[in-house]
């Protein structure tokens, strides 16, 4: 798990704002690269291939790390670490707990946890579930897939679905990744 580039350069005198500029080597997304999926807003977690799970944790600059945590990566601007603690000691296990028991066989991979305590619920979940990245009904697969590549048309398309908290595309070498947040667009 990498931090993911927002497809478009953040105003840094505009705190969130975007500017019109394509963050570079994302520029294959408005080539028309990449598969389209729907960004969820929930907390990411890992199965990996051991069987153990993991939560996503965030450690700030000179901070310190949970026991027992895997660092994956350094934000060279902000000094934030991203990487792995176990779920057992994740602030969220309580919830992953009860969004594990509702599935059967799982599958090694990232997934978000989503549901009534996590992040204020936007999708209304009734208890927590376990989201695969990159799945969504067929439907939202397709409404997303259509989604425009350019700054202006994102910017509205993402206004018109206060339902989706944004898209993630991932590059056919299936190693590079963008994505765009409904909230990086002031109104």
């Amino acid at each position: 798990m990498r931090k993911i580039p927002t497809l478009f350069v953040r105003d840094r005198q505009e705190r969130g704002g975007l500017l019109p500029e394509v963050t570079p080597n994302c520029e294959w997304v408005l080539a028309g690269e990449g598969t389209a999926t729907r960004k969820w807003d929930g907390t990411c977690v890992m199965l990996d291939r051991s069987g153990e799970w993991w939560a996503r944790r965030e450690v700030k600059a000179g901070g310190r790390s949970p026991a027992n945590y895997l660092p994956v990566q350094t934000d060279e601007t902000t000094g934030k670490a991203v990487g792995w603690e176990p779920m057992s000691q994740s602030s969220f296990a309580k919830f992953h707990a009860e969004a594990e028991r509702l599935g059967e066989a799982w599958a090694p991979g990232t997934y978000e946890l989503v549901g009534p305590k996590i992040n204020g619920n936007p999708d209304g979940f009734e208890g927590h579930v376990l989201v695969r990245h990159g799945w969504a009904p067929s439907s939202v697969s397709a409404d997303v897939a259509a989604a425009p590549r350019d700054f202006e048309g994102l910017r509205d398309w993402l206004h018109a679905r206060p339902q989706y908290e944004g898209i993630v595309w991932h590059h056919p070498d299936g190693v590079r990744m963008a994505k765009i947040k409904r909230r990086d667009f002031h109104s």
